[in-house]
């Protein structure tokens, strides 16, 4: 039988008292029994008690043991639910099993069966949690795997890995969206003495302003409406591991204080708490924002950015580094073949050309995206249609900074006889000449103040240099 653990604790649904008073004489010395008389009760407990397991009565008055089991069903990380019966009628186990239930225990039983079917259950759980936690260190692996390429700007981060994993310096990870800044990240952990320990990922830009707080440092019971129990946040559940930060650069500016006393003291307050939590946590952050500009803006404080700058990693965008777009495009042709069970065979050497000249606004993000079409439909030949799709057409036109495109014929007149019926060729000209008007229309507009620019096109700073290059545009032009 299980050794005594004071933290084990079973909750008991049923109408009859005495089964629960029953266990805890027999079962005290391994187990904590909790008790509800009926279903409404014990989902309140579920919440209140957070119990390992659950002895599930079938039939009680009002609500009915498969009612109760319905309701369990959505309740996030249910424990294991074992149903208690004195009727033991073959359908009605058979429901039970369907809806969830573990283990059927016929009543009247004996505490030590009980004691075993207990222990069976944990037992099943702490297996359950090995394989959870096997596949997140597969998936971490192949995510890791995914850090393709060999080309020097590449290598050079492949080393900086290397050289900084196992340390425990806050690293600020910088690039343009889609260029694996995750995939550093967790590369960074796993190569770390901290990869046995927990990774987690919090993305700032997808969680409201005002859960956020509460997300990252968690809360206790009573701090507001709706907080019935204390919650631990991700900095507690990453303690020992490594928390990634991902669009640092829209953390809100009232959070970015009690960031930086995590960074520099290594705790903070749970909201609505009095005592100084500690944490041993390495902190990884990524952000596509101009951190310097926003300090100017006064959107990003002076003092975090230095202390999240003891390293940094820029990203190139896969534009700049074409020698390792046929290696990623290998790399995901056979990751899917393998996960779809497909047999798309090598691209043609035309396919990976048209791949190479591409201009890849979306960077590996949109180049992954269109293998994996490809690889789904088993058809090479639809990677014309990608990109000049509307999908892609919306990759080039956010990277340049339109939000969509114009009516006009902004391309000129156009002659078939003379310029042709390709509708690629035709859509990529439309594209650039509005990129071309709209950058030159923004440079104009603020006296070609390029920062000021960047920000009117909601592009950043870099991309726009290299749209002013690739346009040869000049104040004069």
């Amino acid at each position: 039988m299980a050794q005594k653990q004071s933290n084990l604790k079973v909750l008991v649904i049923d109408d009859d008292p005495n089964v629960s008073w029953m266990l805890s004489k027999g079962l005290s010395d391994t187990y904590d029994f909790k008790s509800a008389r009926d279903g409404i009760e014990g989902i309140q407990m579920v919440t209140t008690e957070e119990p390992d397991l659950i002895l599930l009565d079938i039939k009680m008055p009002g609500m009915s043991g498969l009612e109760v089991l319905d309701k369990l069903n959505k309740v996030e990380r249910r424990p294991d639910v074992l149903m208690l019966s004195g009727h033991a009628e073959t359908e009605m186990i058979v429901e039970a099993m369907k809806r969830g239930a573990s283990e059927f225990i016929k009543k009247p039983f004996e505490v030590e069966e009980v004691g075993i079917h207990l222990d069976a259950a944990l037992e099943r759980r702490k297996l359950k949690n090995q394989v959870k936690g096997l596949k997140a260190e597969l998936k971490a692996s192949r995510q890791e795997d995914m850090f393709v390429g060999e080309s020097d700007s590449i290598l050079k981060i492949k080393e900086l890995v290397e050289q900084v994993a196992n340390s425990e310096l806050t690293v600020l990870i910088r690039g343009e969206s889609g260029t694996g800044k995750e995939i550093v990240a967790r590369a960074l952990h796993t190569k770390s003495e901290r990869a046995k320990k927990p990774f987690v990922k919090v993305n700032c830009a997808a969680i409201p302003r005002d859960l956020l707080e509460a997300e990252l440092f968690g809360y206790e019971r009573g701090a507001f409406t709706g907080a019935h129990k204390t919650k631990q946040g991700r900095f507690e559940v990453a303690d020992k591991g490594t928390i990634f930060l991902d669009e640092i650069g829209d953390m809100p500016l009232e959070l970015q204080s009690k960031l930086l006393q995590v960074l520099e003291q290594q705790e903070f307050v749970r909201i609505g708490g009095l005592t100084n939590i500690h944490v041993d946590v390495r902190i990884v952050c990524a952000t596509n924002r101009d951190l310097e500009e926003a300090i100017v803006r006064k959107e990003f404080r002076d003092d975090l950015f230095y202390r999240l700058n003891e390293i940094t990693l820029r990203l190139p965008p896969l534009r700049t580094r074409k020698s390792d777009i046929p290696l990623l495009i290998n790399y995901f042709v056979n990751r899917y073949n393998e996960m779809y069970q497909k047999s798309l065979p090598d691209l043609s050497h035309a396919a990976i050309e048209k791949l190479i000249n591409y201009s890849w606004p979306g960077n590996i993000r949109q180049l992954e995206n269109l293998v994996k079409q490809a690889v789904v439909r088993n058809d090479e030949t639809i990677i014309d249609e990608l990109l000049s799709g509307p999908e892609s057409q919306l990759a080039k036109l956010v990277a340049g900074g339109a939000d969509k495109m114009s009516g006009t014929d902004l391309a000129g007149p156009f002659n078939p006889e003379t310029d042709g019926y390709s509708l690629k060729k035709r859509v990529d000209v439309v594209v650039s000449a509005e990129e071309k008007r709209l950058i030159k229309g923004a440079l104009t507009k603020t006296n070609w103040n390029r920062r000021r620019a960047s920000e009117l096109l909601e592009i950043s700073y870099r991309s726009l240099l290299y749209k002013i290059k690739e346009y040869e545009l000049n104040s004069s032009s």
